[in-house]
């Protein structure tokens, strides 16, 4: 015969052939023996330590106690060097009362009724079920039991699951039992991924044939889990005979799903139940992780530091550096700073390994200092192209995060990362209004309530920074604060201009700063004296804030150039709107939001132009993307919704100017996250001194 046990969990069953006996021995054998028939089916009370299977005193450690008024205990035992397991059950006839063969009993946990219990490894349960005596043989002179053969069904007071089985001391009587794996566990699957399949193979191990009929799928998720194939239904197993269910599931969302498999059979519960369970994860694809390092300054980089020479493209290392992961990264958020440029012109960013675009990064003037924030997808071996077009500059590339392209950045980090959120724009606070300049080598803090349901989601946020008037050239850093400030910069600006820059600044939550509820803070650095807008345009935040966005990159791709008539017509006059329609090929039915860079091209006057979305009911907000001199040709990153024609604004205050825009890629709505709530809304907001 063939001896099965099934360690519930880890859905292994071990096979042992036991030499010298032909298969049906124990069938024909007229030698009593004792054995223990455990099948602990879709119980959770016990978990993983719990055995299944059947115990033979020939062949393994089973002890049978007796007590009184006919209290029986059988215990199968499992011995690895020092350590030792058991499972027990334990069976006592009503008060007053001893075992009657024929009889079943109803069992309970108190009263005088009969008593069954379940011992797994010193873990018991108390519980109802039954047990029904098929053999009971006595001491003729003692009454003392001599031999005892019962069914049993049991289920503990804090679980529905049901374990059952068979009893047999100095029993010759014959038994049904099934070895199978329960729990069937799927694990932890992506969420939204095809359906993962199982199988579930039972084998008949007694001595008497089990035939098996219908089977359901019984429970709260069993709609989560189908059975795709069954060959057990209708046969008759012998013993060694075996069968299989095929079973397929799932997710769509994080929460742990269970359903049992009632499949119904012949024996004496009347059916062997396998739960089921299954759990998601989501992915990280298309999520953000902020990160912070420079990782080019072409003053001082390499054995011979240069800048970049015109029309020529410098190929830059970008994974595996400044905590970019070395694989599964889509594409690098990065803060460009172009340093006193011997001529006018632009850089472009792109994968390296493609063909460049006609697009730019980054527009600067002669002997300009300044930066923009740049979105690039990586290239070939994790790396970007920077291209100047004329003249000689300096360059400096300074991380800020990254997006996820695969489930590979989840073997250098965890969890998942951030899920964009826009919001319409608006302004957190300006010190031309409040506050005053910051002082040369001043710091402050800035801070967001986004009221008690979010204050704690607000991980990063995305904000436009705009500095004006500073008296002296120098820089702007924005961080979450609560350390060092960092060696980077965020905004770089000459004496007396009005300079922007998109900006993505971690956030410290800030409890009992002013206002009743959790703010979302970060910190501001000037090295120079200078007042300082913030505009808020979105958020990240985890999986838990429903309708979250998430990235995909793209090449550069032109979509607006008012020069040659791309987008829109002609170039912007004063207090002039103009609806850009985004081409077809870059959206899906999911984009909510495109990330772009944005560039005025020689305005009349000094001016504003602010981008946001079109169709959506919403009025021009008081924010702005882009602040250009009058003659400047000057670009901002833009993150901006489309709204629900995949259509934005373009708005120009003052004179009349050209724009560009250049998509670098776009959000879409992540369908997992998908809910109901009001989303971020800034309650109140400010800046303070350190």
């Amino acid at each position: 015969m063939r001896i099965f046990r099934v360690l519930l969990g880890v859905g292994v069953a071990t096979a042992c052939a036991v030499t010298g006996l032909p298969g049906v021995a124990l069938a024909e054998t007229a030698t009593p023996t004792s054995i223990l028939v455990v099948d602990a089916g879709d119980q959770t009370r016990f978990g993983y330590g719990i055995y299944s299977g059947v115990f033979d005193s020939r062949y393994e450690e089973v002890q049978t106690g007796l007590g009184g008024r006919d209290a029986l205990t059988m215990t199968a035992h499992f011995r690895a060097g020092t350590v030792h397991d058991w499972t027990g059950v334990h069976v006592t006839p009503p008060e007053g009362e001893t075992w009657q063969e024929g009889r079943t009993y109803a069992t309970a946990d108190g009263g005088t009724a009969a008593r069954l219990s379940v011992d797994a490894s010193g873990r018991t349960c108390t519980g109802t079920g039954q047990i029904t005596v098929r053999q009971v043989a006595r001491d003729a002179e003692t009454q003392q039991l001599t031999a005892f053969a019962a069914a049993y069904a049991f289920r503990c007071n804090d679980d529905s699951g049901v374990i059952d089985g068979e009893l047999r001391w100095n029993s010759d009587l014959d038994y049904q039992a099934v070895s199978y794996a329960s729990p069937l566990d799927f694990g932890a699957v992506e969420i939204g991924a095809a359906p993962r399949t199982r199988t579930v193979t039972l084998t008949s191990v007694g001595t008497v044939p089990v035939t098996f009929g219908a089977l359901t799928v019984a429970g709260p998720d069993a709609a989560t889990f189908q059975v795709t194939g069954n060959d057990c239904t209708g046969r008759t197993l012998a013993l060694g005979d075996h069968c299989t269910l095929q079973v397929a599931a799932g997710v769509t969302s994080t929460a742990v799903r269970t359903a049992t498999i009632v499949l119904a059979d012949d024996t004496s519960h009347g059916a062997r139940r396998v739960r089921l369970s299954i759990s998601g994860y989501h992915n990280a694809v298309g999520t953000y992780y902020p990160r912070q390092g420079r990782i080019l300054d072409t003053r001082v980089d390499g054995t011979a530091p240069a800048p970049i020479g015109p029309a020529s493209v410098l190929d830059l290392q970008v994974a595996g550096r400044a905590g970019v992961p070395a694989e599964g990264v889509g594409a690098v958020v990065v803060n460009v700073t172009v340093v006193r440029p011997t001529a006018g012109g632009y850089l472009t960013l792109y994968p390296a390994g493609e063909s460049r675009p006609t697009a730019s990064s980054i527009n600067f003037a002669a002997g300009w200092l300044g930066s923009n924030l740049v979105t690039a997808k990586l290239g070939a071996g994790g790396r970007i192209s920077i291209y100047n077009h004329t003249g000689a500059t300096h360059v400096v590339v300074d991380v800020v995060g990254f997006y996820a392209a695969s489930d590979a950045v989840r073997g250098y980090l965890d969890p998942v990362g951030g899920q964009v959120h826009p919001v319409t724009p608006v302004r957190l606070f300006d010190t031309r209004v409040s506050g005053g300049a910051l002082a040369a080598g001043e710091t402050r803090r800035g801070w967001v309530d986004f009221g008690p349901e979010l204050d704690t989601s607000a991980h990063s946020l995305i904000v436009n920074i705009t500095v004006v008037a500073p008296q002296k050239s120098g820089f702007l850093t924005a961080w979450a604060g609560g350390g060092d400030r960092p060696g980077t910069s965020t905004v770089n600006y000459d004496a007396g201009r009005t300079v922007p820059n998109l900006a993505v600044v971690q956030t410290l939550q800030c409890h009992g700063c002013g206002t009743a509820n959790v703010q979302a803070t970060f910190s501001l650095y000037s090295s120079q004296q200078a007042h300082v807008v913030v505009d808020l345009v979105g958020v990240f935040a985890g999986t838990d804030v429903p309708n979250g966005l998430r990235f995909t990159p793209k090449s550069p791709t032109r979509i607006v150039d008012s020069r040659y008539d791309q987008g829109t017509t002609d170039a912007l006059g004063a207090n002039v709107t103009r609806k850009v329609t985004t081409p077809a090929g870059l959206v899906t039915d999911a984009t909510r939001a495109l990330a772009m860079n944005v560039t005025a091209v020689a305005p009349t006057n000094n001016t504003v132009i602010t981008v946001w979305p079109a169709d959506a009911g919403l009025t021009r907000p008081t924010a702005s993307n882009l602040n250009p001199a009058a003659g400047q040709t000057v670009s901002n990153a833009v993150l901006s919704g489309i709204g629900p024609t995949d259509a934005f604004h373009l708005y120009n205050l003052a004179g009349s100017t050209h724009l560009v825009a250049d998509v670098v890629g776009t959000f879409e709505l992540y369908p997992y996250t998908v809910g109901t709530g009001e989303g971020f809304r800034v309650h109140a907001s400010g800046i303070r001194t350190w």
